[in-house]
């Protein structure tokens, strides 16, 4: 199911303060909040599809930018995923698609000022467990351009923005063709890249399009992403 409350390319959502807190849950289902930053092409919406299981995002091969505002799209129930006091719970997770940034169309002040409020909006209460930061890997990660997602994240999230971000590598077949590891690969990135690595306690996950099933790529990325929250002890950002 998909929430997307727009009108025109505007969403109508409230205005943002963070803070660190944790999320109420049901003893019987877990919900988990994350939110997709990254330029334009770089497989935002894609990889939205895959983290919740559908095709709830618009996820095509454009010349410019294709999402122009933040929509929610929530998972159906998977069950026996994770255990809790000894437990099977039900894990739903929600995600935020958000446009590029920096946008072939839209402004760089519009576009912060919609992700802010959609985040308000959806993550007001139940707050965002992860932040991520969409990157193909086959892309250099140097530029302004590359860094412009990362200043909006620390800008948005806080003082806290570290320990509530994490890197998503989409194409990461690429490095397999070029003859790399994913260990190789990082090894020789830049050291702009090194340096956000370092900054984020290594929170990154390869997102892989071919010889594997949606299915398994899903479990792999969903597996990482719960042991990044685990080891931030399930705190979310709230925002009002």
């Amino acid at each position: 199911m998909k929430e997307q409350l727009c009108q025109g390319e505007r969403c109508l959502c409230g205005e943002s303060i963070f803070k660190t807190g944790k999320a109420m849950t049901d003893p019987n289902k877990m919900i988990i909040n994350l939110a997709l930053f990254g330029m334009i092409q770089s497989g935002k919406s894609s990889a939205g599809n895959i983290l919740l299981g559908s095709t709830d995002f618009h996820s095509s091969f454009a010349p410019c930018s294709v999402t122009t505002c933040c929509s929610l799209g929530r998972s159906c129930h998977l069950h026996s995923f994770v255990r809790r006091g000894g437990l099977e719970v039900a894990l739903q997770v929600q995600v935020l698609d958000t446009p590029g940034y920096p946008h072939s169309r839209l402004s760089k002040k519009y576009v912060k000022q919609e992700v802010k409020e959609a985040l308000a909006h959806h993550f007001g209460q139940g707050g965002l467990h992860l932040a991520l930061l969409v990157q193909r890997a086959d892309v250099p990660f140097c530029g302004q351009e590359v860094t412009d997602p990362v200043q909006m994240i620390q800008e948005l999230l806080g003082r806290a923005w570290m320990n509530y971000t994490a890197i998503l590598f989409t194409h990461a077949e690429k490095i397999e063709e070029a003859g790399l590891t994913e260990d190789k690969y990082l090894h020789e990135a830049s050291d702009t890249l090194i340096t956000l690595l370092n900054s984020i306690q290594h929170k990154y996950v390869f997102q892989y399009k071919k010889g594997k099933s949606l299915n398994e790529q899903r479990m792999k990325i969903l597996e990482r992403i719960m042991e990044f929250i685990k080891e931030n002890c399930y705190q979310v950002l709230t925002f009002k």
